[in-house]
């Protein structure tokens, strides 16, 4: 059985589409009168989809592409049925957390999307036999697998929170936290840079990839979780630790920074808006790292986790500006998809969304701090939300045109 890489991207690239949709209606339901739907159940509609439906399905295409490289007789019958389950699913969990928000069919859908992965990783890992253990990308991708397992634990309690409605406000905050650090900071971010050093050598012809970068990202993940727990007065000798872990990231993200300005100074194959697109991708993960690190402050922390503007906004630096700013560079650079001059302006129009959507929330956050209220802010970000909504439109659209 084929593996349509361009047939499976394009659907992803429709279920952002539907992401952004869902972020309008919940910007609009904030700043404007609409009794329709639960903002809960909506906002638990869009996490979902967007972690199982955008970015997982999107990852594991980009995986499955990488591994077909490797070995063009691969038989991919067992990937289709993958996405193919996990796509069914994602839609699932859509319309019924939409509807119901947490019951008893979004618990059980989610959990397939676990059982899902599961399979995904045992395939892949049989796969990744085949390929060279000097490949830079090969350490990253099992780790992310991983890692995308072990946020199943955050999950499952999760879900047994909600079954037997035995709320505990700080296990459910450590399980939420737990889910989500495993997922963005392990699987999404791993895989990421897994993909990133796959053609890394394509972009800089002079790059040197050092193991060293991988070992001090995979050392540090662990205790970096605990950094969404400083609320729990952890003691003294976890804090080091979790200090030291902060400390350790921005380091490997120091020494891959200073690798690919060497690289540079022998050229790249990048064009500008190749360039631009990658630098504001490096920009956002070295905030995201930096304000990671300004965390282990306890007085800012405290702050942080107190202002929900604070969480929100972080939350979507790494999402948004990181991630899936990232899967869409690489698909637009390594042109997975059509290339074409209204793909480019979809793009301007996305990322100018991204960065304004940023730049709202932190002004928002800064001033919260002060107990200011930012006036029409609300009206503001569902202005934003539209920009965002309409650079997905395009995305989607310009696939449809030819080059």
């Amino acid at each position: 059985m084929s593996f349509n890489v361009k047939f499976w991207l394009k659907l992803s690239l429709v279920n952002l589409l539907i992401v952004a949709m869902l972020g309008v209606l919940m910007r609009y339901k904030i700043g404007f009168d609409f009794p329709y739907f639960s903002q809960k159940n909506i906002q638990h509609a869009h996490s979902h989809f967007a972690f199982a439906g955008w970015i997982t399905q999107a990852l594991y295409v980009l995986m499955i592409h990488f591994i077909i490289k490797k070995n063009q007789f691969l038989d991919t019958k067992n990937y289709n049925r993958i996405l193919v389950a996990n796509l069914i699913c994602s839609y699932g969990m859509l319309f019924s957390f939409s509807y119901q928000g947490y019951s008893a069919l979004s618990i059980d859908l989610s959990t397939i999307t676990i059982v899902i992965a599961c399979f995904f990783a045992f395939f892949y890992f049989k796969d990744l036999e085949n390929v060279d253990d000097s490949n830079p990308s090969k350490p990253w991708f099992k780790a992310a697998l991983l890692f995308n397992i072990i946020s199943s634990v955050g999950t499952f309690y999760l879900a047994y929170i909600m079954a037997s409605r035995n709320f505990n406000e700080h296990w459910y905050l450590a399980s939420v936290y737990f889910y989500l650090h495993f997922q963005y900071n392990g699987f999404f971010i791993f895989t990421c840079l897994g993909l990133f050093f796959s053609e890394c050598n394509a972009i800089f012809p002079l790059f040197k990839y050092d193991k060293f970068f991988f070992k001090l990202f995979c050392i540090s993940l662990i205790p970096a979780y605990f950094l969404s727990t400083l609320w729990a007065k952890l003691p003294i000798w976890l804090y080091i630790i979790v200090v030291i872990a902060a400390f350790v990231q921005v380091i490997a993200w120091i020494k891959i920074i200073k690798a690919i300005k060497i690289a540079l100074k022998a050229g790249t194959t990048l064009n500008k808006f190749q360039t631009y697109l990658f630098l504001f991708v490096g920009i956002s993960f070295s905030i995201k790292l930096l304000l990671q690190l300004g965390s282990t402050i306890p007085a800012l922390s405290d702050l942080a986790f107190g202002f929900r503007p604070i969480v929100i906004a972080y939350l979507h630096l790494v999402l948004l500006a990181v991630i899936s700013l990232f899967i869409l560079s690489y698909l637009y650079t390594f042109k997975l998809i059509e290339v074409n001059k209204l793909t480019t302006v979809a793009f301007s129009f996305f990322v100018v969304g991204i960065f304004l959507n940023e730049l709202v929330l932190a002004i928002q956050g800064v001033a919260a701090f002060g107990y200011i209220v930012v006036k029409y802010v609300n009206e503001i970000l569902f202005g934003i939300s539209l920009i965002l909504l309409l650079g997905a439109l395009l995305i989607v659209f310009s696939q449809s045109k030819q080059k």
